[in-house]
């Protein structure tokens, strides 16, 4: 169900917070439903299941934005995308159920204590990976069983994660990607290639059975536009080879930090 709630002044700070989130989201893969959705809740005190769906409505344009422009420039690997985006239409469907079970305080805890492990899960790929090439492990490419085995199990993880928390299921998404061993610019286009499959069925699940706030959609998707379109255009004048550390590192720390404050919050 859609509705349009009072106008209120703070939410003229929508457009700059929606235009940095859209920036830094098409910048990193995602969708900007992991930031808008604590920003909703702690922000401007919306109860978390309208949150979510709302979540859900702001970061459609900026995943279908971003994966154009990445698109452009040539980084999305549609074959792998397509596994992740299968599965993960499943996994959003049956998220859409979960949500609509849980209280707001569960749906909260449930959020931070997912941000942590999913961000451990991270922190522990990279030193797997460095591992296996200090010993000079092969990786071996192409698609086998494994490796699509292993996809499909990220991507259904993202859908679930979509459904339930609004995120977009960024951070399965990225973890998975990062662990088939591809370039990061590829990582980032093929990640926003996903989590647009996986925003369009939660969206479209929640649609019939949550509440969207659309005046919270119009002010943040009026600068989160604009931030999608500038991020792939930034990205694609820097150097990334030897930036996947950092970015993952720093990645796993914001998530950390945002789960801590949702537990902890009230």
């Amino acid at each position: 169900m859609i509705f349009h709630s009072a106008f209120e002044y703070s939410y003229l700070w929508l457009p700059l917070i929606g235009f940095t989130i859209g920036f830094f989201a098409s910048m990193t893969g995602g969708g900007g439903g992991f930031v808008f959705l604590p920003v909703l809740i702690l922000l401007f005190n919306i109860p978390a299941q309208t949150a979510v769906a709302t979540s859900l409505a702001a970061s459609l344009p900026i995943c279908i934005v971003g994966s154009f422009s990445h698109y452009k420039n040539g980084n999305i690997d549609f074959r792998m995308g397509l596994i992740f985006a299968l599965t993960g239409i499943i996994g959003a469907i049956l998220g859409v159920g979960l949500t609509n079970l849980m209280t707001s305080r569960q749906l909260k805890i449930s959020f931070g204590v997912y941000s942590i492990l999913i961000a451990l899960n991270m922190l522990l790929s990279k030193r797997r990976g460095e591992r296996a090439e200090a010993n000079r492990v092969e990786i071996l490419d192409g698609y086998g069983l494994k490796k699509i085995s292993k996809s499909s199990v990220y991507g259904f993880m993202a859908g679930i994660i979509t459904g339930t928390f609004g995120t977009s299921g960024t951070a399965p998404v990225l973890a998975g990607l990062f662990d088939m061993r591809i370039p990061i610019k590829m990582v980032l286009g093929t990640s926003l290639m996903i989590v647009s499959v996986n925003t369009v069925s939660a969206l479209g699940a929640h649609f019939l059975v949550s509440k969207i706030d659309l005046t919270l959609v119009y002010f943040l998707t009026a600068g989160a536009i604009i931030g999608a379109f500038a991020g792939p255009k930034f990205l694609a004048g820097l150097k990334t080879d030897r930036a996947e550390g950092p970015v993952r590192k720093w990645y796993a720390i914001g998530m950390i930090a945002f789960g801590i404050i949702m537990i902890i919050s009230q």
